[in-house]
């Protein structure tokens, strides 16, 4: 259920006509305790979401972040969000001393409210496909089912199975779900309406994690050949101490590399097509003519980023997926005698 909440925005442009483009952007690829619909009027439509958290002496709270704008102070049990300073728009409540300090924060962010519906929308897309496949075993699929599968065995037998090679089978789960976990949050952060447009893969906290499960894929099931290679690799014993350092770092650039490529393309997309979205608002006192004209390129400039990003968002999934699996093949590498 929507529910209506007053202007909290502590960056709005008071009776200046003004557009925040910063505060308009960040505001959309940051995370709040709400999820924004829109605003009518003087009235900002939001969902407000569940805010669990645990204060300094201890004791559990557990409430909607609606409280908030409730309170004429905006502050709720001794809990509060902050505007500004080290802790800007995160809840926070203040020590003995008056100091601004973080609780133990568990609540349902937007981010996390939308990796929990998303996941729900693609369990149920691939268990539909699935459940189509088991009762129609002799029939080739059509329509949606047969675009599914047809994503899913050119990722598997072309993404997959071409880059880890013998073997590969045991990490097929893990990487389809990878694969179609980012893809779809990525459409879904092009709706711009409920319940898209938010910007999960977007964040780093969750490209991180994503990175974090290929690391674990890739050095927990390593064989003894890429172990070698790492701390005592195949070079004259003059190059060891050089090599060895390399090898190490190495194996945590790779996941890194993962995680900095996907959240920063998918943030600078999102930031792209909200500035120049912006441009219609801000040339708006600029006359009809300049207004007129900006409005034109601005729309078209959109909707050609719009389709984009349809494309960068398989690509971006595609090349997680891809560079996830050659990793892995070269985590399974094997000794190769040379030929007498």
């Amino acid at each position: 259920m929507f529910l209506p909440v007053l202007p909290a925005s502590a960056n709005e442009s008071e009776g200046k006509g003004e557009v925040d483009v910063k505060s308009i952007v960040f505001g959309h690829i940051g995370d709040s305790y709400e999820w924004h619909i829109t605003t009518w009027g003087e009235t900002h439509i939001s969902i407000p979401l569940p805010v669990i958290v645990m204060g300094q002496d201890g004791t559990w709270h557990m409430f909607f972040s609606s409280e908030f704008h409730h309170s004429p102070t905006g502050e709720y049990e001794g809990f509060y969000v902050a505007k500004g300073g080290q802790f800007d728009g995160k809840i926070v409540e203040k020590n003995a001393a008056g100091a601004e300090v973080r609780p133990l924060d568990l609540s349902i962010t937007k981010t996390a409210f939308a990796i929990i519906l998303n996941s729900i929308l693609l369990c149920v897309i691939i268990l539909g496909v699935s459940r189509w496949s088991k009762r129609n075993p002799n029939q080739a699929p059509k329509g949606f089912v047969g675009t599914m599968e047809m994503f899913i065995m050119d990722i598997n037998d072309n993404v997959i199975k071409a880059c880890i090679g013998k073997g590969y089978e045991r990490y097929s789960p893990y990487l389809l779900t990878v694969f179609f976990f980012i893809f779809f949050n990525n459409l879904m952060g092009l709706i711009p309406i409920f319940p898209g447009g938010a910007n999960v893969t977007g964040n780093i906290a969750i490209t991180l994690t994503l990175a974090c499960c290929t690391l674990l894929a890739v050095n927990l099931f390593a064989t003894k050949e890429y172990w070698k290679e790492i701390f005592w690799p195949d070079v004259p014993l003059a190059l060891k101490p050089i090599m060895i350092p390399i090898e190490i770092v190495g194996i945590l650039t790779k996941p890194f590399a993962l995680m900095i490529r996907l959240f920063a393309n998918i943030m600078a997309g999102h930031s792209v097509i909200l500035s120049l979205v912006c441009l219609v608002f801000i040339t708006a006192t600029m006359g009809q003519v300049l207004n007129g004209s900006m409005t034109v390129l601005s729309v078209f400039f959109g909707i050609f980023m719009n389709i984009l990003e349809l494309l960068v968002a398989y690509i971006q999934a595609y090349v997680f997926t891809m560079l996830s699996s050659v990793f892995i093949g070269l985590s399974l590498v094997e000794h190769h005698h040379e030929a007498k």
